[in-house]
């Protein structure tokens, strides 16, 4: 695989993307029926925006803010690297700018709290605004670990807060789309679920260098063990990192991993089985993150999940290239008794083109609908009402890509109980459900 078609700029897709989504066409019924169900936009007074601030300055977050704007406010900005959080005070007007987010979670005018940053920040970050009384929309993968993630419940119920995961594919209607279908028994019953994610990157040996002025490496580093500053392990490609993230895993992972939960109903459960491995050698001195896997989940009704890098030499890494004849890439793919459903962004296709065309019936099992992934945040922030990728959501979508990641690093068959979120008799893989955290940036610092 080559290095330059699997580190596309993930920006550069997203608005690629875009524009294959305007192109491809939905069924004429969905449409309508979108069409139907669309509220009339409420006009917002200034007095009707919450008050915003940004915790992680990079072009996710910077992109979340931005999309942001149109129902709050961005009052302030946060990040270690003080030139990011300079940048990115001017491109909101003059925010106010921090390097600690505590501080920020300090301020009594900030209602809403957006979590940019890598990884290993988010749990923390995300702990802190809630204990402090804000909602928030927080990127995604959500958590670094299985055992993040059951804090993060646990505080985001008990202080009363919406958070809204980033996984913004639950508001693609091809995705609630193939999710409908399948859940309806469009393809017959379901037999498996195939899970195309683009392969990570695999270089290295790099070399340290003194950290960047300007840049706080301890801060940024975090609860992950001290390393010298090495430009490939920060901003962008921090996700290649296992210290920081889970490869591709964790970071396409924990978007199409998540529509498999939510076509098979299964949003607060998880596999009974796991199964994985790592196809290559990473390389001594440079990126950790397994960059090609294969792993296999087995669920208790019967369905069988494969997720596994893919590897391509076309310009976009696979990303938005058609789905050919038995060849399958970065998507998800529904095979059942019946037929199959392939979905990816910007794209819906099926073995028989009837499997879309054809209206549901009355009375069949629907989704909740949401078209816009910002605007349902902060309309749950109006309502109190749960947002379309609620923190359980968010939390089983990812405990399935943490899965995943444990299964390729141990190189074994797992064995796990969804309702007690452990391993079943493996001392050695229960211990991966949490990492150590490098003082003093640990639970007790929020």
């Amino acid at each position: 695989m080559s290095q330059t078609s699997s580190s596309l700029d993930r920006r550069h897709f997203l608005k690629s993307a875009g524009t294959a989504a305007a192109a491809s066409a939905l069924p004429a019924w969905f449409v309508e029926e979108q069409r139907s169900d669309a509220a009339p936009a409420k006009p917002r007074s200034a007095n009707d925006k919450p008050n915003v601030a940004l915790v992680g300055c990079g072009g996710q977050g910077r992109g979340d803010a931005k999309r942001a704007q149109e129902f709050g406010n961005v009052v302030a900005v946060c990040d270690v690297d003080e030139g990011r959080a300079q940048q990115t005070a001017k491109q909101f007007g003059g925010a106010a700018v921090f390097s600690d987010f505590r501080k920020v979670m300090e301020r009594k005018d900030v209602d809403v709290i957006i979590t940019g940053t890598p990884d290993h920040w988010h749990t923390l970050v995300n702990l802190a605004a809630v204990k402090s009384g804000k909602d928030v929309y927080s990127e995604k993968p959500l958590t670094l670990t299985i055992d993040e993630g059951k804090r993060l419940v646990k505080a985001v119920r008990e202080n009363k807060r919406i958070l809204q995961t980033g996984s913004q594919q639950r508001s693609d209607g091809q995705f609630r789309l193939a999710c409908e279908l399948v859940r309806n028994g469009r393809i017959g019953k379901l037999a498996q679920i195939w899970v195309g994610l683009p392969a990570g990157l695999r270089g290295g040996p790099f070399k340290s260098q003194p950290a960047p002025e300007g840049l706080n490496w301890d801060f940024w580093q975090g609860q992950t063990p001290n390393v010298d500053y090495v430009k490939e392990r920060c901003h962008f490609s921090f996700r290649y990192w296992w210290d920081y993230s889970g490869g591709t895993m964790t970071d396409w992972g924990a978007h199409h991993n998540d529509i498999a939960l939510w076509a098979m109903g299964l949003d607060h459960s998880g596999p009974v089985t796991i199964e994985g491995k790592s196809l290559v050698e990473m390389i001594p001195g440079g990126y950790t993150a397994s960059s090609e896997y294969r792993v296999e989940y087995a669920y208790a009704n019967g369905v069988k999940h494969i997720c596994e890098s893919i590897t391509t030499d076309s310009p976009t890494g696979g990303y938005l290239k058609e789905p050919e004849p038995g060849k399958f890439h970065n998507g998800l793919k529904f095979d059942g008794a019946d037929g199959w459903i392939f979905v990816t962004r910007g794209s819906i296709q099926a073995s028989k083109p009837e499997l879309l065309k054809e209206p549901l019936p009355s009375g069949a099992e629907r989704l909740p609908v949401s078209n816009n992934h910002m605007e349902n945040f902060f309309d749950s922030v109006r309502s109190r009402q749960l947002p379309i990728c609620d923190i359980e959501i968010g939390h089983r979508s990812v405990s399935v890509c943490h899965l995943g990641v444990i299964a390729i690093r141990l190189g074994r068959k797992l064995t796990w109980d969804p309702a007690k979120e452990e391993f079943v008799g493996d001392a050695e893989a229960n211990s991966c459900l949490v990492r150590e955290m490098r003082k003093p940036w640990t639970y007790e610092m929020v």
